[in-house]
Formats: C-alpha cells, structure tokens, sequence
C-alpha cells in the first residue's frame, strides 16, 4: 500500500525563510530601515510557521478522534494528518534551533 505524500502541502514557509534571510544580508548597507522590515518579516515568516504547525497537530488530533469513534476508517487518512504534523513540527523544531544557535554566535562575537 503506497501512502500519497504530495498531500503533505507545500513548503513556502521554507521559501520565505530563505527569502528573509537573504533580504537580511543586502540591507547592509542600507538604513535600519531595512534591517527593521527584515526583521519583522522573519518575525512574521516564524509566526506563520508556528500557527501552520499548530494547524496540522490540530487536525492530526481530529482525524485521530474520528478514527477511534469509528467516523473515518480510513486508516491512512489519519496516518496522512499525523505525518504532516510530525514533518511540520520537526521543520519548526530545526529552524528555532538554527536561530538560537545563530544568536549564540552572535553573541559570543567581541567588539
């Protein structure tokens, strides 16, 4: 039995991110300005992540409730939502860990 992962939604948070991050290192040269705009576009881009994170646990722990009250018996719908909650958290997991070692870096960083 072949489970379809193309169900598994896009990555445009991974886009974003990048796209942020990237942004990041051109504002440079240019007024807080841009550093600021950059800022609150990662800080935009992570909260969509958590709340898209937070979408499919959500429906994971509805299609499990349906599961166990015999309204869906379709066992790999329910093995869908779980796999798209655990890649989601785990993409979350990696990016807040990429962040703080970053600040960590920068912290440690003497003048």
């Amino acid at each position: 039995m072949a489970i379809d992962l193309s169900s598994l939604g896009s990555v445009s948070s991974v886009s974003s991110v990048g796209n942020v991050l990237t942004g990041i290192n051109t504002t440079k040269d240019k007024k807080n300005e841009g550093n600021i705009t950059s800022f609150a576009a990662l800080l935009d881009s992570a909260r969509g992540m958590i709340k898209e994170t937070e979408d499919y646990t959500n429906k994971a722990e509805e299609a499990e409730m349906a599961y166990m009250l015999g309204l869906n018996d379709s066992i790999s719908d329910l093995l869908v939502a779980q796999t798209k909650a655990n890649v989601s958290l785990q993409y979350t997991v990696a990016v807040r860990n990429a962040v703080i070692d970053a600040y960590k870096e920068i912290m440690a960083l003497q003048f």
